[in-house]
């Protein structure tokens, strides 16, 4: 679903990924961690299309986006749902509104009716039915969250990825994010990309980790492995959320 082959990015002239790579398959689920500034959101908007690999090539779909036009990338773009860090809701329309926005733009020929209904029952499956009419402002953080996963998933798309989709969040409701995306991948066969500095809630999870470090791969392989692993970072990182901060 998507392979990254030597991939490098350079922002400002500082290098901020260094010969990435990597492949991500129908149906996992991937962890993507280390520290601040490792990478890893840069490492999502070479994904999105948002930001060009500077050396490399990267695939979705057996398409390498690498160096592609913004007119090209419109309908690689459609392939992935995102969940954003701040929900990113738009405050002038109601919940229906906002989950149904990504398939009213996608020209996906159905009417607004079925678009409507199509948000009704996202919103269902994520446990917010009867607050279709609802504004974003009078929901609390929880929901805002569910409404957001339930705009990521609506076009059912190949590639979800979750930006810290439990940031903010109280430890229940942490835990109750974290079933209901298992309840949807369990239906999908979507690749899962998820960035957390939830660890722990994260490994609940995620299937594989990928652990970044100054834009290099220090770890790519199953989550019950990383434990294992001696590189003196990881090794540190993992040591460090057990035993209190660094």
């Amino acid at each position: 679903m998507i392979t990254l082959k030597n991939v490098s990015c350079k922002m400002s002239g500082k290098q901020i990924l260094d010969g990435i790579t990597a492949t991500f398959n129908k149906g996992e689920i991937w962890g993507i961690i280390g520290p601040p500034g490792c990478g890893k959101s840069m490492l999502m908007k070479l994904i999105c299309g948002l930001y060009p690999v500077t050396d490399g090539d990267l695939y979705i779909e057996s398409e390498n986006i690498a160096g592609m036009s913004e007119v090209r990338l419109v309908p690689v773009r459609r392939k992935i749902g995102m969940l954003f860090q701040n929900n990113a809701l738009f405050d002038f329309m109601n919940v229906w509104e906002n989950v149904a926005f990504p398939l009213s733009r996608m020209n996906s020929g159905l009417s607004p009716e079925e678009i409507r209904l199509k948000a009704f029952e996202r919103l269902k499956a994520v446990g917010l039915g009867g607050s279709e009419e609802k504004m974003p402002s009078e929901l609390s953080g929880g929901m805002r969250k569910r409404v957001g996963v339930a705009r990521a998933i609506i076009t059912e798309p190949p590639v979800i990825i979750y930006d810290e989709p439990t940031a903010g969040l109280d430890p229940v409701t942490t835990s109750k994010i974290y079933d209901l995306l298992n309840e949807i991948q369990s239906r999908s066969q979507s690749v899962v990309l998820t960035i957390s500095s939830d660890i722990i809630g994260l490994r609940s999870f995620v299937k594989n980790i990928l652990f970044i470090n100054e834009g290099k791969i220090l770890y790519c392989g199953p989550e019950q492995e990383i434990d294992h692993c001696t590189d003196p970072v990881v090794y540190q990182f993992l040591r460090g959320l057990d035993e209190g901060p660094l």
